[in-house]
This record gives structure tokens, sequence and C-alpha cells, in this order.
């Protein structure tokens, strides 16, 4: 067995796990669900969601993980062994797993996108063709696995390098350069016509709408799905933690820094998606591979270069993402079976990549129903939920409250009290009610 790795700096891991978070959760998923949710309501329900679950849940997860010093399953084994408190941990690894199976094919359409853009081929369809020319990519045989393949080669590479040279490095490069190229986006949108109308739809909420128990359970899904909370990747980055690093402002830092980059990807998109009426807010998952493209379109030339920088953006920020859902089932591989980074990362992202095609060949390809999103639903509704939600209990009741103060350097705080009473109450009860809420709705159709 290798020796456990390490960050070299705590920089190093706050970008990694930054670079978890940013991803097709805050520009992809984060836009259709605002927009489907009534954009500013939605918005400061997600806040409220982040900094009173997604918050408390992230500090859990970064203290498991560096006491627990393994991958998601041996930190729970080593911290409480022979306790089913394991069962978070073997949710984390089948969570990641499925994700990533159907994130590897979302992030290739993506490439494939960007492609056409810097090509020419997206720039010259005419409009209100975007619809089609997304159809028949994603219904076209073997091509959207091609590109899921090419995605998913790119994400074996760099964890097989490993978490210095591989993740690490990676993501100091990836974190700059997206927070650039989101700025100069957000610039360009600003200037557009439908710049207020844009802003006053993600920022002037409507308060009746605050009742909506499905606004408050999309906030959470959410909120999960974009802080990488309840499927392992939090817990194995800060296995390779240094004791010496402060886990508050770590956590701090992820969670102002996700929701930063979340916003300002909201005020790139809606201002375009205003200033053009025959696109909504609403449009769903085709947002940004239907309507942001036929507002492109409608910009001239100046759209060809804005559909470059979007697309590359959002590739980039699905790979730091991908790069840590991959390095959960790693590192498990590593330790269960004793294998080195490199056999591991083979086994790992070839598995998850074969996983991964029928959710590439059910969006109007030869499997004849929607695959991706039955593995989306599985996992944004119950179990990352379910695994944030014993990961909760576990750090509010089942874990030595001396111990878990120690590991995060909160003994004899307030902060530290107010955050364990979140764990044993605040969260879990919030998590219980969303995951009742979403069996009612599937039992109700």
């Amino acid at each position: 067995m290798e020796t456990r790795e390490q960050f070299a700096t705590k920089l190093g891991f706050i970008l990694a796990a930054v670079g978890s978070a940013v991803g097709l959760g805050n520009i992809w998923r984060f836009s259709y669900v605002a927009g489907e949710s009534g954009g500013a309501t939605f918005l400061l329900i997600y806040v409220i969601c982040i900094f009173l679950i997604g918050l408390p849940v992230l500090l859990a997860e970064f203290s498991i993980g560096r006491r627990g010093q393994s991958d998601v399953v041996g930190s729970f084994n080593n911290i409480a062994p022979g306790k089913p408190w394991v069962i978070a941990g073997i949710l984390g690894v089948l969570t990641s797993f499925l994700i990533l199976s159907f994130y590897g094919v979302i992030a290739g359409w993506v490439l494939y996108y960007f492609f056409s853009f810097v090509t020419g081929q997206a720039g010259g369809i005419e409009q209100e063709g975007y619809g089609e020319f997304f159809e028949a990519f994603i219904g076209g045989g073997l091509s959207p696995v091609i590109w899921q393949f090419i995605f998913m080669a790119l994400v074996l590479g760099i964890v097989f390098f490993g978490v210095k040279k591989g993740i690490e490095l990676s993501n100091k490069v990836f974190m700059p350069l997206l927070a650039l190229i989101l700025i100069f986006l957000a610039g360009y949108s600003l200037t557009l016509d439908g710049a207020g109308e844009g802003l006053a739809f993600l920022f002037s909420p409507d308060w009746t709408a605050f009742g909506d128990f499905n606004v408050w359970s999309a906030a959470i899904g959410q909120a999960f799905f974009t802080l990488s909370l309840g499927m392992g990747a939090m817990i194995t980055y800060s296995s390779y933690l240094s004791k010496q690093a402060k886990l508050p402002s770590a956590a701090g830092g992820v969670v102002a820094l996700d929701t930063l980059f979340a916003i300002v990807a909201g005020i790139v998109i809606f201002p375009a998606v205003f200033t053009f009426a025959s696109v909504e807010p609403g449009d769903g998952p085709g947002l940004i591979f239907i309507a942001l493209p036929e507002v492109f379109n409608l910009m001239g030339g100046g759209g060809v270069i804005f559909g470059i920088f979007f697309f590359f953006l959002v590739a980039i920020a699905a790979l730091s993402s991908a790069i840590s859902l991959l390095e959960v089932s790693v590192s498990y591989v590593m330790r269960q079976l004793n294998w080195n980074r490199r056999k591991a990362t083979l086994l790992a992202g070839v598995a998850v990549t074969l996983f991964g095609v029928p959710s590439a060949l059910s969006q109007g390809g030869p499997i004849p129903f929607d695959f991706l999103d039955l593995v989306d639903t599985v996992t944004d509704q119950y179990t990352l939920p379910l695994g944030g939600f014993i990961i909760a209990l576990f750090v509010g009741w089942g874990w030595n409250k001396v111990d878990v103060l120690k590991e995060t350097g909160l003994t004899d705080t307030t902060i530290g009290l107010i955050w364990i009473w979140f764990l044993r109450i605040i969260a879990p009860v919030g998590i219980l009610l969303i995951l009742i809420q979403n069996v009612i709705s599937a039992i109700t159709g």
C-alpha cells in the first residue's frame, strides 16, 4: 500500500475543493433550476440552505476526512470501527460513481459545443435551429459516446498523476482561469439590453413563493449537488490535508467561492436570456445547449466569441468537478485492493465510463428510456441527501463531541457549540423533510 498522499499547501486544497464544488452544478444546473424555480426566490432560499445546511455538513465532511486519513469508507471505519455509520461512506462511493457516469456524458456535450463553436460549425446554424442541432447530436449514434470518452480520458489523465502533480496542480491553473473567464463574460452580459430585466429576475424575489415546498426541495438538492456533499469527494480530499490547516476557514472559503461562482454565472446567463424574447429562463436542462446558443447566434459576430469562451468555461468547470468525483472511487479501490494509483485510476475510470454509455445512448439514441434522467433523479433526490443526513447525525451524535471539536479547532467556542447543534437538529430535520417530500412526490407522481 502506498503512503497516503497530501496536498502541498492549504491553498492547493481549497482550490481543489472549490474545483470540486464549482462545476456543471454552478453553471448548467444552477441556471436551469433557478429559471424553473422563480429566479431570485430560488436564489435566496438556496443561499439560506447553503449556510444552514450546506456549510455545517461540509465542515463535518472535512473533519471526518482529515481525522480518518483514508478513503470515504475507510475514514468511517477508522473513526467508528464496526459501527453502521460506514453506510454513509458506502453511499458516497456509490453516489460519486453514479453522478460521474452521467456527468461525463453532459461534459462530453459541452466539449462538442466548444469544438463546434471553434470550428465555426455552431456559428452557422439558422435561427431557432439549435434544438434540431442538439437533438441530432445527442441522438446521433455513437457521437455522444465518443465525446464522453474524450472527456473521461482527460479526467483519467489528471487523476493518474496523483494529488500534488495531478489534482492540485490542475486546479491551481483551472480556478484562476475559470474566474477570469466568468468575470469577462459577466461584464459583457451586463452591456446587453436585457441586463436590467435579467438582474431583476435573479435578485428581486417574489416573497409569496417562499411557501412553495418544491422550491425548498430544489434548493437543498442544488446545495448538495454543487458543494459535492454526500458523494464522498470532500471527505476524500480532506483526507489529503495536513493537521495544521484550519478546517472552519477552509469550509467557509469553499462555500463563499462556490456561491459566488453560481451567482456570477447567473449574471452571465440571465441578462443574455432576457435580451431575446424567444428564450425563456425556465427552458430547463436545454438552457445552455439550445437557448443560450440561440442567444449567441443573435449577437452576431461577437456571439461566436462569446460561445467559445462560455463553453470553454463550462468545460473547465466540469473537468475540475469530475476529477474529484473519480478520486472518490480511485481512493477506495487503492485501499480495498491494495493497488497503486495508476492501476486504480484505470479500473475506476474505465468502469464509470462504461456505466455512463447507457446515459449517452438514451437521449434519442437506441436506448428507449431516459437512463440519464433516472440516475440523476436517484442521486439528486435520494442518495445525496441520505448521505448528508447520516453524516450530520454521525458528527452530531455518533462521534465524541470533544474529539469532533478538537479536530475542527472549535473547542470551547460558541461557534463550535452552534455548529454541533446545527448538525444535531437543523440539518437532519431539513434534509429529512426534503427526503420525505421527494418520496411522496415519487409515489403520487
